[in-house]
């Protein structure tokens, strides 16, 4: 179950909402954890037990370490729950790998039987580190009760596609919070705006790029060099559309119920550098891997030659966290140099403008080595773009497609700004000062969200639906 699905629009959410209105207070969160638990189980209830198991053994090292009386007791339990989770999340989202390239090493043609990746282990289970983490550093109390950590790391809204949610931002929501009628009519605006980000925007973007640019099925072939640059920059928005839509619908969603998760990501292709682009990028993954990877390690305080050695370990980690494929690896060192390049050579060099048009450079090719997992497939996108191997600088085919979509590109790119915000903010203002000014606002405050649930719907029923195809040239 997915939250860009009519079961999860019509059926779950109403139901799991009207019900969790209706309850007494302290019965709130036994309605969401069952939810929760529930539509986890719908994507695979044979990895139910997984998630359960990893909260439980989180449970009991956190408890212990609050409880021990010696510091190598209270490490010897952090040790002992980051084995146990490192140690599953290794198995079972990257055995495939290690085994595949151990064989490939020999020369063995053994195909290794890799296990099914659970849906959304990455998330819980670096959630659940930084929970023990924290408990260690005495940053937050140990969670007494087994169910309530269990419910804070299987959360429906974030649990499968984020963000990652630290405990110290949700511990006392957990037992206390109020959800007012503005929590929620805020959360299901918001949850709209990236319910159509995804089916509308995203989806449309994948499509062009998926025409122009296919991935993973041997059909890539030589094209125009302006095909190349249009699917990538469709990729582009695409990536950067659908992830960011799960992170506003799941910070809405929990709105709704009187949860108030972090901002994940901050208008990332506005950038005016690498550095920027990855503060403005998975805010919530950037963080992690800065408190408890990059910091503990030394950060920047310490020589030249560690702080590379820091840096390589991040970024590292970035790649692999992103997916199980060598071209991950390098998606990660690709960045890793480009940082180290900025620090020690390029610093404040370039003008705003300028910074801004080489970074969205940098990052859209960094985008071929994130879409091809195929190295044959990768060189020769990368061939392309650079104008070797190209047919032409365009065709009748690749201008046919850019007109077909040019509004919804043009959509695509106002999204990735926050020029709606903007607006809406002026709308606000102008609302305090005069009666039509007040009266666009409600006009707006109703329309919006009720126009995006109304356009996503007829999206989600016809898969290929794009509102923008009216509007062409």
């Amino acid at each position: 179950m997915v939250f860009s699905s009519f079961l999860f629009l019509f059926l779950f959410l109403p139901i799991v909402l009207c019900v969790y209105d209706f309850v007494p207070e302290q019965r709130k969160n036994k309605v969401l954890l069952i939810a929760s638990l529930v539509f986890y189980a719908w994507g695979g209830i044979r990895y139910l037990p997984l998630i359960a198991f990893e909260a439980f053994v989180s449970w009991v090292c956190a408890l212990r370490i609050e409880n021990s009386s010696t510091p190598k007791q209270r490490k010897t339990w952090l040790v002992v729950d980051l084995v146990v989770l490192l140690a599953l999340l290794t198995y079972f989202k990257y055995w495939g790998l290690l085994v595949g390239s151990f064989h490939a090493l020999i020369g063995s043609t053994a195909d290794p039987l890799a296990p099914v990746l659970p849906i959304g282990i990455s998330f819980y289970t670096f959630q659940l580190i930084s929970y023990v983490v924290d408990v260690y550093r005495s940053e937050v109390r140990a969670q007494q009760a087994y169910w309530k950590l269990l419910l804070y790391c299987s959360l429906f809204h974030q649990c499968i596609a984020g963000p990652i949610v630290r405990y110290e931002t949700v511990a006392n929501e957990i037992d206390h919070r109020e959800a007012s009628r503005a929590d929620v009519y805020a959360g299901t605006r918001r949850f709209c705006v990236g319910l159509a980000k995804k089916v509308v925007l995203a989806n449309g973007c994948a499509t062009l790029a998926d025409s122009l640019i296919p991935a993973g099925t041997g059909a890539l072939t030589p094209q125009p060099l302006f095909g190349w640059w249009l699917g990538m920059f469709a990729y582009a928005l695409q990536i950067y559309l659908d992830f960011s839509a799960y992170s506003d619908m799941a910070i809405g969603l929990g709105w709704m119920v009187g949860f108030h998760y972090l901002e994940n990501f901050d208008h990332p292709y506005l950038c005016t550098s690498v550095q920027d682009f990855w503060r403005r990028w998975h805010i919530s993954l950037g963080s992690f891997f800065r408190d408890y990877v990059y910091i503990p390690l030394g950060g920047s305080r310490c020589s030249t030659k560690r702080y590379v050695c820091n840096m390589a370990v991040v970024w590292l980690l970035t790649g692999l966290w992103h997916g199980a494929s060598w071209n991950y690896l390098l998606w990660g060192a690709y960045y890793l140099a480009f940082l180290l390049f900025e620090r020690f050579w390029l610093k404040d060099r370039l003008s705003q403008r300028m910074g801004h048009v080489y970074t969205l450079a940098v990052v859209i090719l960094g985008w071929v080595l994130f879409r091809f997992e195929n190295f044959s497939e990768m060189g020769l996108a990368f061939a392309g773009m650079f104008g070797i191997g190209a047919t032409s600088i365009t065709s009748l085919a690749v201008r046919t497609a850019f007109l077909q979509n040019v509004f919804l590109l043009i959509a695509s790119v106002i999204a990735c700004t926050g020029l709606g915000s903007l607006l809406r903010h002026k709308l606000a203002v102008s609302a305090r000062s005069s009666d039509m000014g007040l009266l666009a606002y409600n006009i707006e405050e109703v329309v919006v969200p009720i126009g995006l649930l109304i356009i996503s719907t007829i999206a989600l029923a016809g898969a290929s639906y794009n509102p923008f195809i009216y509007f062409q040239f």
